[in-house]
């Protein structure tokens, strides 16, 4: 006989969101236990992994991060065409940097120009990132809602700055709203109601509490998200009981620990190895804090989170 574990049931649940449209869409959310419980209650949907595509070449990648889409780096269909077709991605999160205002500027218009493009020609749902500049974003995402009426996108970041303006837009179109907030519960909650006071309903909202990586305070996301995870299952808390986004790989592959280079630092060991751990182990860890989508870059290293979370789910 079998050691028994001890359970507890939960009286609140994470709300299913569906992300995307027809015989691609997938469900996030839904658990009614705190993640990978699987013994204590149900989880129905898995937590996924949604690819990185960029709209503009990137200029301060590190080797081991451009070498798996060296090839198509230059043309963002292209490179979420393979991401779908070469590396099984679920959901693609094309990240509008040409439009920062600090860089190329790109306008509205032509970014919304280009994600219709992708979202043509890639079935699989689609996560649209801005800049975090909240005036920009404010343009460039209600450009992008408006081209792109029937593609239900997932729109983000939204924050408090400028949710007004996103959300009325979004809402229209039909497509799903990422609210973002600077790593603080009670910030998330606030703008989680401000959403459903512009008539977001809750199947058309998730949560970005931001994160970090390992060794640059994951310890203090993995309590936000977890905190949100025991306020929406155990005191049943309506404004905290989204499916979260984890938005983490460029936090990973801007760390000096993934792009220094083997010859300025022999001791860290081989730069490829390093950079897909960071990023596997970081994602592996707000997972288990509570994330339900993990937005990652290196296919090794989603390669890694999915066998785990395939393992754990057995």
């Amino acid at each position: 006989m079998g050691p028994l574990l001890s359970k507890q049931e939960y009286n609140g649940h994470i709300k299913p969101t569906n992300l995307g449209r027809g015989s691609n869409s997938i469900v996030v959310g839904g658990e009614n236990c705190f993640p990978f419980y699987f013994f204590e209650g149900n989880s129905p949907n898995l937590p996924r992994v949604a690819m990185e595509v960029y709209d503009t070449c990137p200029t301060n990648w590190p080797d081991a991060a451009v070498a798996p889409f060296s090839d198509v780096i230059s043309s963002p269909v292209e490179w979420a065409r393979k991401c779908v077709t070469t590396y099984s991605a679920e959901t693609i999160c094309l990240n509008l940097s040409s439009t920062d205002p600090n860089g190329a500027d790109a306008s509205p218009e032509e970014a919304a120009n280009l994600v219709k493009t992708v979202a043509d020609e890639i079935r699989v749902p689609i996560i649209v990132w801005g800049t975090a500049n909240p005036e920009k974003d404010a343009d460039v995402l209600r450009a992008v809602c408006q081209t792109c009426p029937d593609k239900k996108l997932i729109i983000g970041p939204v924050e408090e700055k400028n949710h007004k303006k996103i959300a009325a837009v979004a809402l229209a179109f039909g497509h799903t709203l990422v609210a973002s907030s600077s790593m603080d519960i009670n910030l998330a909650k606030q703008l989680n109601i401000l959403l459903s006071n512009v008539g977001a309903a809750d199947d058309q909202m998730l949560i970005d509490p931001t994160v970090s990586s390992i060794g640059y305070g994951i310890e203090y996301c993995y309590s936000v998200i977890e905190r949100m995870r025991i306020a929406a299952l155990t005191q049943q808390d309506e404004r905290l009981s989204f499916p979260i986004v984890l938005n983490i790989a460029n936090e990973i592959w801007k760390s000096k620990e993934a792009s220094i280079s083997e010859e300025e630092n022999p001791l860290l060991g081989k730069a490829t190895v390093r950079g897909i751990m960071l990023e596997a182990l970081s994602a592996w860890v707000l997972l288990l804090a509570g994330g339900n989508i993990a937005i990652m870059r290196h296919p090794e290293a989603i390669k890694l989170v999915k066998e785990m979370i395939l393992d754990l789910s057995l």
